[in-house]
């Protein structure tokens, strides 16, 4: 009995230690999950953002945006996500203005495969960080996970890093997912849909 309770514990450890680091119990705070977690943001503009097959989804309107109700400074963001191959979405972080929310007023780890300019497509931070590795997210589930301590910040879409950047614009603020239109006649995108959202301040 002595014995097989000890093999019993052995495994139980062995299970834990092969945890991913993301997994609840290891500091981080999961804000969406499934079609739960909508009460911890704020929808800002004009996007259809509703729970539906197991995420939050986005796929009308004149472009939105759900804000987090708390800012970060340096944290960790995992990210599951669903775009259609012509959405246009992104990652708002350290938000600067939340009333004035752009890719200008934030740091914006992009999801825009048909991205006119591929310089800032679908992995790079708009504005500021090239994509390093170009990753198409369009018709699948993908993970970001997005880093940002102090002035760095880093972009890794799929275990692939497709941007990182030095930079000390905005030092802290709230996050954004958006739903966007798209240029240059401001047409509906495609479908963004988030089953995960995990952050883990640093």
């Amino acid at each position: 009995m002595k014995r097989s309770l000890g093999i019993a514990a052995g495994l139980l450890l062995a299970a834990c230690s092969s945890m991913p680091a993301w997994m609840p119990g290891s500091g981080w705070t999961t804000l969406i999950d499934g079609e739960k977690g909508m009460d911890n943001f704020s929808p800002v503009g004009d996007a259809n953002w509703r729970a539906e097959d197991g995420a939050i989804v986005a796929d009308k309107g004149k472009g939105g945006f759900l804000l987090s109700k708390d800012s970060y400074r340096d944290f960790q963001l995992r990210i599951e996500f669903w775009a259609a191959h012509n959405a246009n979405s992104g990652i708002y972080m350290r938000c600067s203005e939340p009333k004035n929310l752009t890719d200008k007023t934030c740091y914006e780890a992009n999801i825009f495969d048909q991205r006119p300019d591929q310089t800032y497509a679908t992995g790079g931070i708009v504005h500021r960080g090239k994509v390093l590795q170009p990753v198409k997210a369009g018709g699948q589930w993908n993970v970001y996970e997005l880093t940002a301590r102090g002035s760095k910040m880093t972009v890794v879409l799929n275990g692939t890093k497709t941007a990182e950047i030095d930079n000390v614009e905005f030092p802290s603020g709230p996050f954004a997912l958006q739903y966007g239109t798209l240029p240059p006649k401001g047409e509906p995108g495609g479908a963004i849909r988030f089953r995960k959202v995990q952050i883990r301040p640093l």
